[in-house]
């Protein structure tokens, strides 16, 4: 079974792996006055985005929502049907039942087995598998193996994690690596992103007859100042000024492959996106995907005594009264 709708809460909310309740609560807080539908009349982009970030701040600021979330991924809400079920699964062999799709885990000592299962990270060619986790080197790396119950002439494969800087993920890179009591060379493809799952073939674990299973590399980025990932898409900020909101202009953008002329269309708001194509991240067959650069109108916080002049006259001159439609609201 594969991970198609996974949402990753702590790209969702800016953040990484680490925060401390306060950086989640303060993330929260930026981004949901931000999409805040309120703010954003008609806008589906930003209600979408408030919504994910609700969702994202509801379980990352659970402490046990979140143990379970970090342990379990995707699958974190059934933990909770497995422990509360497992007991009479084992005498009934009934499984889940209707909400899982009549799955029967009896075989299964705990959800994390379970899990592994559904992810296929103990396939074999033959035999029956205990699973088993255990840490090895200094460098924090965690190993996924497995025993063989029957003859098998491959070895288990090992599992860890590598983080990797924006710029490495983006444009690949060859990483040494300390698994166990071994240096593993590795070459990181361009493109890898946020859960990416890289295989290294017959790096994993020696079968008694010799031959080794494969070695799978879980991708992790570490945050970037400017670029962060929206599910598939890689987005930045840019602030702008309020008369190249109303009036529009080119503006400079970064982006990976450096500055880019970005034309500012007249009457843009706040949290609005304007998309660059092919300047975003590079997908794995060479292609690169898209850009989206959200706007944020800024507004001075010192300004000119010319600049005040000229405020004042759009003050005096201007026709539009934005809160035309809540003069007559009352309880």
């Amino acid at each position: 079974m594969a991970k198609t709708d996974f949402k990753d809460y702590y790209s969702i909310l800016g953040i990484n792996k680490n925060a401390t309740e306060s950086d989640i609560k303060k993330a929260y807080r930026r981004l949901a006055l931000k999409y805040h539908p309120d703010r954003n009349p008609n806008d589906k982009e930003a209600e979408n985005r408030f919504k994910e970030v609700s969702e994202a701040y509801e379980v990352l600021s659970d402490p046990e929502k979140r143990r379970k979330y970090d342990q379990f991924g995707q699958y974190w809400q059934q933990a909770d049907q497995f422990q509360q079920r497992g007991d009479r699964a084992r005498t009934t062999t009934t499984g889940f039942g209707n909400d899982m799709g009549g799955f029967d885990f009896s075989q299964y000592g705990s959800f994390e087995e379970f899990i592994d299962e559904l992810l296929g990270r103990f396939n074999t060619t033959g035999g029956t598998r205990t699973r088993y986790k255990y840490q090895t080197s200094p460098g924090g790396f965690s190993d996924f193996g497995s025993g063989v119950g029957g003859a098998t002439s491959v070895g288990a494969d090992a599992e860890a994690t590598i983080r990797l800087t924006f710029s490495e993920a983006f444009r690949g890179v060859q990483k040494r690596l300390s698994i166990g009591n071994e240096v593993v060379n590795v070459r990181i493809p361009g493109g890898a992103k946020p859960g990416s799952r890289i295989r290294v073939p017959g790096k994993g674990k020696a079968s008694p007859y010799g031959n080794r299973g494969d070695l799978y590399l879980n991708v992790e980025l570490q945050p970037h100042s400017f670029f962060r990932f929206e599910d598939d898409h890689l987005i930045c900020e840019v602030p702008i000024t309020p008369d190249e909101a109303i009036l529009g202009g080119n503006i400079e953008v970064p982006t990976p492959d450096g500055k880019v002329s970005v034309k500012v269309p007249t009457g843009i708001r706040s949290g609005q996106s304007l998309r660059l194509r092919g300047k975003g991240w590079t997908k794995p067959k060479g292609e690169r995907g898209d850009l989206f650069v959200r706007v944020n109108v800024t507004i001075p916080k010192n300004i000119t005594a010319k600049e005040r002049e000229f405020y004042e006259k759009i003050r005096q001159t201007r026709q539009e009264d934005p809160r035309e439609n809540i003069k007559n609201v009352q309880l």
